[in-house]
This record gives C-alpha cells, structure tokens and sequence, in this order.
C-alpha cells in the first residue's frame, strides 16, 4: 500500500468485521530514538489460538467474498522491510491487538498519509464504533474521542455532514499543531 494509512484502515476494517464497540488507534513517531508505532486494539470477538496462529498467511481469511487475506500479511512485510515488525494479540471474546513498529527514517518507510480520511471513514463505517485516536510525536500529543464527541452532539448523529465536515477540520488542526514544533 501506498500509505500506513490504508494500513490502519484496513486492520479496523477488521475490527468492525468483529463486531467490535470499541476501536484504538494509536500512533507514536519518536524522531529521536527513530521509531514508528502504530497499535490498532478492538474489543471485538477475538481470534482462538488456532486462527491466531494462521491469520498472517495471506490464503486465510473470515471473510465468505474472496479466498485471500492479504491486510496483515502486507502490513507485517512493510514493517519488516523497515527494520521493524508487527505483532498481534488476540483472545478470543476479548477483542485484538495490532501493533507494527517501523524505523522512523527508514528509506523504504511509506508515509503515514491520510490519517483523517482514515478515522472518518471508521467513523461512517458504523457510527455505533466509539473511535478513540491518539496521536504522539515526540512530547507532543493528541488525542480524539468519539465517545465524547456524541455526548456534545446530544443526540445528533456523529455522521451528520457538518459533524463529519468539523471533525475532519478538528483533525487536519490537531494533526497540523502536532508535528508543528
């Protein structure tokens, strides 16, 4: 994939897929000790030991549409070819546990692209999901919260266009303030 966005969007894809209630996002950039982490967790039905053990063969898959699963096992390959790796975690009725780390600086590395599209998309995939972003970059952190979000709306749906049209500034800012120092 041309972005780690696509990435993120394509493992909570799968948390939704898992009829999870709840998705966490999180991503940490340390220019100084040069490492990349994205953790992606669910409280979805989880993964037994035996699926677990197979979900990054690309010819295993839950879904009934196509044979291939390709998502993790890309993931996993764009992590290690630069210097880093992914992990999961899974129990079954407990929910999933991504987490891939990356050399910041690595010549190979992707960009992280899009990340705004990525929550907002989440966020029109099932407006039921609670989406709880985090996003450090170095000492500086943001953070988003759907959860608190809808109790401001009141009632109003979280996809509203012009709640999805504030979010998505709210985002692009904080994002933008981040990485600004």
């Amino acid at each position: 994939m041309k972005e780690l966005a696509l990435h993120i969007l394509d493992v909570a894809e799968n948390s939704v897929r898992a009829e999870a209630t709840e998705i966490k996002i999180s991503i940490i950039e340390d220019t100084v000790v040069d490492i990349l982490e994205i953790i992606i967790e669910d409280n979805g039905i989880g993964m037994d030991r035996e699926f677990l053990d197979k979900v990054l063969d690309p010819f295993v898959t839950t879904r009934t549409t196509r044979k291939v699963g390709l998502g993790l096992s890309l993931f996993k390959a764009a992590a290690q070819q630069c210097g880093g790796d992914l992990t999961i975690n899974s129990k079954k009725g407990e929910g999933t546990k991504v987490r891939a780390i990356f050399q910041h600086m690595h010549i190979d590395r992707v960009p992280l692209g899009n990340i705004t599209d990525t929550i907002i998309a989440l966020i029109l995939a099932d407006e039921k999901i609670d989406i709880k972003y985090q996003h450090i970059y170095n000492n500086n952190k943001f953070c988003f919260d759907t959860t608190e979000i809808k109790k401001i709306l009141q009632g109003l749906p979280i996809t509203n266009v012009e709640v999805i049209s504030w979010i998505k500034e709210h985002l692009k800012e904080g994002l933008k303030e981040l990485v600004k120092y």
